[in-house]
Order: structure tokens, then sequence, then C-alpha cells
């Protein structure tokens, strides 16, 4: 018996499954905007932190 996994490789006549559509040029503007809010909230969260050891060591 075939591995379930590796049937479809050896077996070019299979089709893949059903191809999807997404919302095209619009998902592709919310993952950007989604990358940016993100990328500038962990670089927020690394000025705090930087922030917090500077004042810690200001006390010494």
């Amino acid at each position: 018996m075939a591995d379930p996994t590796t049937t479809h490789a050896l077996n070019p006549d299979t089709p893949a499954g059903p191809k999807t559509m997404d919302a095209g040029k619009w998902a592709n503007k919310r993952v950007y905007l989604r990358l940016v809010i993100y990328t500038a909230g962990i670089h927020v969260f690394a000025g705090f932190i930087m922030l917090l050891f500077e004042l810690g060591s200001r006390n010494r």
C-alpha cells in the first residue's frame, strides 16, 4: 500500500486541489499595513525597554 503523503507526487494525473482566490490588491495592502504597524510597535517596545535600562543604570 502506498504512502498517502507521496501518492500525489507519484501520480501527476491527480489534481492538486481547488485553488482559492483572495482579495487581490486589498489583501496585499492589508499585509503591508500590518507589517508596518508590527514593525513600528516592536521598535517602540524595544525603545521603552532600552529607556528602562538607561534609567536603571543611572540610579547606581
